[in-house]
């Protein structure tokens, strides 16, 4: 069988990447064994301002450019909601915070999305002296849902199989590359951490954080926006909340963990006073790189290999656009941003 493409990782890296390729009439077949489960677990959020200093998500403005119709498209091609979008208030924790929220509108990355007047309602079972601040054209995509409408619909097409990729089994002909029965031309690896396995690209600095988050069941806190405090509160429906998350360098499985529900637990109490009861906990391995930038290129010798990795806590927001920049470099020789392409570590 012979194809355009092979991706390795279906989470939302690999995802818009398909999209890219059904948009570009490419043959392709993915390969998906569960084994990284970051995409599945995230939050899912999409927030333009970093709240712990108020300052600019990078190219937020131009990833939400891309980012917002990208969902919207998926879900007209489904005909259901992946994106909710609502309000984030940040809980100020004292006068210098505040200050601080107002500083930032002299920072033209972050003014258009802060709101300049400060809520100053009161929200019952939410702890808060200082009032809140509003964020502005944030959301969250239901990462979850979404992924798994999309590899339905790969299974319907048999675009996807639901085995390990072995790396070992790479052979290299020519312009092509054999991989047991498939030859392709390319092979794009979206497998989040675990490109730690893979030879051609362990070298690059990923670095692992594991995150957990919570589900609780609160039915006397009645808020419909994300809540961000020292932890974020994100309402699910049906009274149930999402709660997280945390960042953990040293446990390197996706197990959850009673070291981390107690710590959102002990959180949470610094955050709301209503009664709840935990009904899920979740855990995922984020791959992150220390320059806080993703890694997106090609394999310096094999230049039908390449990688879309590292997208970190951002991946709602930066997946399409990565998707797009690498699939025009791999197609059409467009140049890749010196920010994440990863010569950089050449």
């Amino acid at each position: 069988m012979e194809v355009d493409y092979i991706i390795v990782g279906l989470g939302l890296a690999g995802l818009a990447f398909v999209e890219e390729l059904l948009e570009a009439k490419k043959t392709f077949v993915v390969f998906e064994n569960n084994s990284q489960t970051s995409s599945l677990v995230a939050g899912g959020v999409y927030n333009p301002v970093i709240l712990k200093r108020f300052s600019p998500v990078w190219n937020a403005k131009e990833q939400l450019a891309i980012a917002l119709p990208f969902y919207d498209k998926l879900e007209k091609k489904f005909n259901t909601k992946f994106d909710k979008k609502f309000l984030i208030k940040k809980v100020f924790k004292s006068i210098a915070d505040q200050n601080n929220w107002f500083s930032a509108f002299d920072k033209p990355k972050v003014a258009p999305f802060l709101d300049a007047t400060l809520d100053k309602q009161k929200y019952a079972g939410i702890l808060e002296d200082f009032h809140y601040g509003n964020v502005k054209e944030a959301g969250r995509i239901d990462t979850l849902h979404l992924i798994e409408t999309y590899r339905a619909y790969l299974k319907e097409n048999n675009w996807i199989l639901f085995e390990k990729f072995y790396h070992s089994e790479i052979t290299f002909q020519n312009n092509s590359i054999q991989y047991q029965h498939l030859k392709a031309k390319k092979i794009v690896f979206a497998e989040g951490f675990g490109v730690k396995e893979n030879p051609y690209f362990n070298h690059l600095p990923l670095e692992e954080v594991k995150g957990e988050s919570i589900i609780i069941h609160a039915p006397e806190l009645k808020i419909d926006f994300l809540l961000k405090s020292t932890l974020f509160l994100m309402p699910l429906g049906d009274e149930m909340y999402k709660v997280g998350a945390t960042f953990n360098h040293k446990d390197k499985t996706s197990n959850a963990s009673e070291e981390g529900k107690q710590e959102l637990v002990e959180k949470l109490k610094k955050v709301i006073t209503v009664p709840y009861k935990i009904i899920n906990q979740t855990a995922g391995i984020r791959p992150a790189v220390k320059d806080r930038r993703p890694l997106v290129g090609v394999h310096e010798k094999h230049q039908n290999l390449a990688i879309l990795n590292g997208l970190g806590t951002r991946g709602v927001m930066i997946a399409p656009t990565l998707a797009k920049e690498l699939f025009n470099h791999l197609e059409n020789d467009d140049r890749l941003d010196v920010e994440t392409d990863i010569k950089r570590f050449s």
